[in-house]
């Protein structure tokens, strides 16, 4: 989910609808312009095509973004055998050649193409044509504020009973214990959803309801699941540990704490293990970023479980347990320090940004 997608394709199939592109593209950040043959002008970057279904099936995964001056039915039935789905479809936004209408055609909240029309819709100065339903109704777009709050939506199936309820005048309620959603939902849309406990969620497993944790759940059908970034892992390791072994560990640990892999925020260590192979490996692996803390800073985290051998070999008392409080910036230890044959490993639960109320 993002406000804008990256990289963009602008096409244009008349001389007319060129004009307009060439004036979009320089207000849109990333973008190349596709155009016929006899009008692009290869000079200025212009990328030339003989057909626009040709042009747009060769571009379609690649770019994030595509904006089309051309008829609607045109680029539907060019689009059509393209399509795979809501998740993974990038945004297309098609404006008509007078730069007049920049219709939200695809992936309106999910691939960014709202957020697109209205930036070429304002660039061009014309009107932006969102046909999504709570746009229509000036009601909220979950899937587009979990993305703005960094939230991972675990169930997309479940969009659609709440954004109903919505629509239908229902307020969904919301069960968010350590405030990642509430206190925005509070402040922009008040009197529009209801919280409550998580006893009051599970006798209302009929009723959607927005779950916003880092724990496991198998969820009734209408609750959409949001997953914040709030646990952090600490890591410490012999010489020479596997990336393997780190992820084993990692692994059990999640499942038996019933903690979700979709929640994991960040791993980090102690910086004598910066080059650490095994490390590296497990950051790119799982697509986290490390964080890496001298011996002083480490040392200054009160831990329940130091380490006198850990300490006569890396300086400090404790490396998993306080890299894992430094990381998540907190106090909350959820999992004290766990080990396996060369890898120690703790989780620290972090609080919402202050942003997060904005």
């Amino acid at each position: 989910m993002k406000a804008l997608p990256q990289p963009l394709a602008v096409y244009a199939l008349t001389s007319a609808g060129a004009a307009q592109a060439r004036r979009l593209v320089p207000a849109l950040p990333q973008a190349t312009l596709f155009l016929p043959q006899g009008l692009a002008g290869r000079q200025a970057g212009e990328e030339p095509f003989q057909r626009l279904a040709e042009a747009l099936a060769t571009n379609f995964a690649h770019y994030g973004g595509h904006v089309v001056f051309a008829a609607a039915g045109i680029v539907v039935r060019a689009l059509a055998p393209l399509l795979r789905h809501k998740t993974s479809d990038p945004a297309v936004v098609v404006v008509d050649q007078a730069g007049r209408f920049a219709v939200s055609l695809l992936s309106g909240h999910l691939g960014g193409a709202n957020a697109l029309a209205r930036l070429v819709a304002e660039a061009l100065g014309g009107q932006a044509v969102i046909t999504t339903a709570t746009d229509s109704a000036g009601l909220p777009s979950l899937e587009m504020l979990a993305g703005e709050l960094g939230l991972g939506v675990e169930n997309l199936a479940a969009l659609a009973p709440v954004s109903m309820a919505l629509l239908e005048g229902r307020p969904p309620v919301v069960h968010d214990p350590q405030g990642w959603l509430w206190p925005v939902l509070e402040r922009r849309w008040p009197g529009l959803f209801a919280r409550v406990t998580a006893d009051q969620a599970c006798a209302q497993q009929d009723q959607p309801l927005i779950w916003v944790g880092w724990r496991c759940l198998e969820p009734p059908p209408g609750w959409l699941v949001l997953r914040p970034p709030a646990l952090l892992v600490g890591l410490g390791c012999n010489r020479g540990a596997s990336a393997e072994e780190m992820e084993a560990l990692l692994r059990r640990v999640l499942a038996e704490e019933v903690l979700a892999p979709a929640c994991l925020a960040g791993l980090a260590s102690v910086q004598a293990k910066s080059d650490e192979a095994g490390l590296l490996e497990l950051a790119a692996r799982l697509g986290l970023t490390l964080k890496f803390y001298s011996p002083e800073e480490l040392a200054q985290v009160e831990v329940p479980n130091p380490s006198p051998t850990v300490a006569k070999h890396m300086g400090v008392a404790s490396v998993c347990e306080a890299a894992a409080l430094l990381a998540a910036q907190s106090r909350r230890l959820l999992v004290s320090k766990q080990k396996s044959s060369n890898v120690t490993l703790a989780v620290a639960l972090a609080s919402p940004p202050a942003n997060s109320t904005s």
